[in-house]
């Protein structure tokens, strides 16, 4: 069943400059419900630059949406700006990713003393302990995939395909350690394919299980003369072993359902591309579909707190509008939440994805829209559908 029903939308964000978040899996909502992480820029028209600062805030729901600056970041890209959340288990504490001088590294602060600490890299995903995240080269990021990747720094690996001294780090959240635990020419080298001779190979969107024990992430790379990336789905234990390769294709957006099943955008057929969202178990080829007929778009899909629904958005329609969309999966029935007119834009970096968030509680959705032209974040009641 697909039924539309239009929810209220609240601006919670200032006209007067642009506001944004970024990425969909990343705790935007403090533990009490109170905080929402936000950052604030000038302009939505071009790439951020090196000497392009963003501010970092978060807005006060109590205090009538009061956006309270917190500090301020040299390492932020549109898509996921700077990795700015909650460090997991704390009540007081964020963490973003900034630049200092000739090195991108992290930040860990607390919002009402400012007390910070520095850690050596910048983070990409933090473990739900809150004590280990995975990192990766963000300058390389930045030329493979623009828009996710942070400017400003050389990728001392850019004339390298596949170097064997980069790719995914593991690093200790309270003292910095860091190391290698899965390079590029590894992956280069695991189950090779044709069309891999001659490419240049990145990895991006990395996510811990729910248990911290497994993780997820894409291996991508650009054949010679191809307009479009190739990619692969692995997951791995915390430490880099135990490689796992699914043979879903083309994966994108995905989120862990439980410590066992994850939900992705994908295909399975090569010739037909019959692109949906599969639910694989990890570990094993499992794969089945969730919502064909009903979910026919690639999104930015997250499940609720409680798991039954899950929440996604789409890409713009033939009106240039942009979907809200919850799924509920023990009934199959999908509900369209909002439509977000989006204005065609040339370059696919500068896009404003809806980027959907849930609260903590699965009763309020935070976005990120440009709809009144500007940018800025909206939150939308869906306690009366999720309750």
């Amino acid at each position: 069943m697909h039924i539309t029903e239009l929810s209220p939308v609240t601006c919670i964000t200032s006209k007067e400059k642009h506001h944004f978040f970024g990425y969909y899996d990343k705790a935007q909502w403090d533990m009490s419900g109170r905080y929402i992480l936000a950052l604030e820029v000038d302009f939505i028209d071009r790439s951020p630059s090196y000497s392009d600062v963003a501010q970092i805030g978060m807005i006060d729901t109590e205090s009538n949406y009061k956006f309270i600056p917190l500090g301020k970041t040299g390492a932020w890209c549109w898509q996921q700006g700077c990795m700015l959340q909650w460090l997991p288990r704390s009540a007081s504490e964020i963490v973003y990713n900034h630049r200092i001088s000739d090195r991108f590294v992290s930040i860990v602060q607390d919002v009402f003393t400012g007390k910070r600490r520095t850690l050596p890299r910048p983070i990409y995903t933090i473990s739900n302990d809150g004590k280990k995240a995975l990192s990766l080269n963000f300058s390389r990021l930045a030329i493979t995939r623009p828009g996710y990747g942070y400017n400003g720094l050389v990728d001392i690996w850019h004339d390298s395909l596949h170097p064997s001294e980069d790719g995914i780090y593991l690093m200790d959240m309270e003292t910095g350690d860091h190391e290698l635990i899965i390079s590029l020419d590894q992956l280069y080298n695991y189950q090779k394919e044709e069309s891999m001779e001659g490419a240049k190979h990145w990895v991006n969107h990395l996510l811990f299980s729910p248990d911290d024990n497994r993780f997820i992430f894409l291996h991508r790379w650009l054949p010679p003369g191809a307009r479009k990336h190739r990619t692969r789905f692995f997951t791995a234990n915390s430490d880099g072993t135990d490689l796992h390769l699914s043979k879903l294709q083309g994966g994108s957006h995905f989120i862990w359902c439980d410590e066992e099943n994850i939900l992705i955008w994908g295909y399975l057929n090569d010739i037909t591309k019959d692109s949906a969202y599969y639910i694989c178990r990890d570990g094993t080829q499992e794969i089945r579909p969730m919502a064909r007929g009903l979910l026919n778009s690639d999104g930015h899909c997250t499940v609720a707190p409680k798991g039954t629904w899950v929440l996604t958005d789409s890409y713009p329609n033939k009106e240039h509008k942009r979907a809200l969309i919850l799924y509920n999966q023990v009934t199959g029935q999908r509900i369209d939440i909002g439509y977000f007119y989006s204005p065609p834009v040339s370059q696919e970096e500068f896009r404003c994805d809806l980027h959907p968030c849930w609260n903590r509680t699965g009763d309020l959705v935070c976005i990120d829209s440009v709809h009144d032209g500007t940018r800025q974040m909206y939150v939308i009641d869906v306690s009366k559908f999720t309750s």
